[in-house]
């Protein structure tokens, strides 16, 4: 095979991965701890934007409580009430049930009740929601009224017949000028079933590279 054809064999399999869905032991949320942004985040009609912002004195100091991997940037929100969402398509159903675990990091300014909540949806081919997990809200009273962000964590298992999932962060604000509902290195990981199967949309990915492989084979003949 020379490398042109190597080339497009490859090419082909990192086009085919945007669509492929889970990768075991990944964190499957883009841009989970807002360093790039708001990358890979949509917003929702009716409602305002999350945002990125610095670490600081206007929203949590480096000092205050908060993940000690964080990053420069965190989310928080705007307005009343800020959404911001993202969607994974296996692009086909799962056939077992899987272990995953939902967590992040919550919280919010001082004695104020601003809060956020993250939450994952689990749908079907049709789009029907069929179970999901939610962390959050952490309100003013579990952070003791102190500012910063506090980690959470749930598990569970993805309901057979899984198509896609969608991953929904909400910012509340009940006081103050601000949106102050707070969110850092959200993450959805999958862990891989004791059968060792292809995880949904890999299986199809690994024989669309492999066919790839055998036509530019022939092609080199």
């Amino acid at each position: 095979m020379n490398f042109r054809h190597l080339l497009a064999t490859a090419l082909l399999a990192v086009a085919c991965s945007s669509q492929a869905a889970a990768v075991y032991g990944s964190n499957l949320v883009v841009n989970g701890g807002a360093e790039a942004g708001t990358a890979g985040w949509s917003g929702y009609d009716a409602y305002g934007n999350i945002q990125s912002v610095s670490y600081g004195s206007n929203w949590v100091l480096p000092t205050q409580p908060g993940p000690d991997d964080r990053g420069a940037k965190m989310f928080t929100g705007t307005g009343a009430y800020a959404v911001g969402y993202q969607a994974l398509d296996f692009g086909m159903a799962t056939t077992q049930s899987i272990s995953y675990s939902l967590s992040g990091w919550l919280g919010g300014w001082s004695n104020q009740t601003d809060n956020a909540l993250f939450y994952v949806q689990f749908l079907d081919a049709f789009g029907a929601e069929i179970g999901g997990a939610a962390i959050g809200a952490v309100t003013a009273a579990d952070r003791n009224n102190q500012t910063g962000l506090f980690y959470r964590e749930t598990d569970g298992l993805l309901p057979v017949g899984t198509s896609s999932l969608a991953f929904w962060l909400s910012m509340e604000r009940n006081g103050g000028g601000d949106n102050d509902g707070y969110a850092d290195n959200l993450a959805f990981v999958l862990q891989a079933p004791a059968s060792e199967v292809p995880e949904p949309g890999m299986a199809s990915l690994l024989l669309l590279s492999l066919g790839a492989l055998g036509w530019a084979r022939r092609r080199a003949r």
